[in-house]
């Protein structure tokens, strides 16, 4: 199997019976990545089993070259998560602690990981934040902590589910420059077709299989064809 990149085969996942993923597979070693489908076509469940927070019934999964499931350690180093909502990621009272507790899981000292914490804020211009309040941070700081509370572990991939859903216009261009910016690969869950143009390749999944896979260019517009289809349909 191989050992760059995000590499799945034939990754089934069941829930009650149902199957939400199956048989998975492709291997994606480009920079950044998108993720597009209908709610309910398994996006999310996927990055779910991309972080190892869902394990799979049957199949392969490596996060550049890490099984994520018997080396949970080394997933921690490896795949970090930004989901939709900050608050289901917050639990500190201030910025350095938030960012700081990551590291103490993966077995750093306290004051090393303080120290950590202060650096990371410092670079992004952050320092003031140190001892500010979690809950005194807007929506889209609170975004913008849960960033760099991921990029302090320094992961080789990144999965954003939805990021910019309920942020106000300068928030999202703000976010977004920032993931752009960003050195590991990226894979982006959204329904925001324009922010994908540029991405190295787009993954379309439909009913929890693959529908389409390949540029932008190619797979957005049969996306928008048939999601326009199935709306044409349900108003008929």
């Amino acid at each position: 199997m191989e050992t760059s990149g995000l590499a799945l085969e034939n990754v089934v996942l069941s829930v009650h019976g149902k199957a939400v993923l199956n048989n998975v597979s492709f291997h994606a070693d480009e920079k950044r990545i998108g993720l597009i489908g209908a709610n309910g076509s398994g996006k999310s469940t996927l990055a779910r089993v991309i972080l190892g927070l869902l394990q799979i019934n049957s199949g392969e999964l490596r996060v550049h070259g890490v099984d994520i499931w018997k080396d949970r350690k080394a997933a921690l180093k490896t795949v970090g998560m930004l989901f939709q909502n900050p608050d289901h990621q917050i639990i500190f009272p201030t910025c350095e602690e938030e960012i700081a507790f990551g590291l103490t899981q993966l077995g750093q000292s306290k004051e090393k990981a303080r120290r950590a914490a202060l650096e990371i804020l410092a670079r992004f211009g952050r320092a003031d934040w140190a001892s500010r309040s979690t809950h005194d941070l807007s929506q889209g700081q609170r975004h913008f902590l849960c960033l760099l509370s991921v990029l302090v572990m320094q992961p080789k991939l990144l999965v954003f589910d939805e990021p910019y859903a309920g942020l106000d216009l300068p928030t999202s261009i703000q976010l977004h420059r920032s993931i752009d910016a960003l050195e590991q690969q990226v894979v982006l869950i959204t329904h925001d077709m324009d922010v994908l143009a540029d991405f190295d390749r787009v993954i379309w999944l439909d009913h929890g299989e693959i529908a389409g896979d390949g540029k932008p260019s190619d797979i957005i517009p049969k996306y928008i064809a048939e999601m326009t289809t199935r709306a044409g349909e349900t108003d008929a």
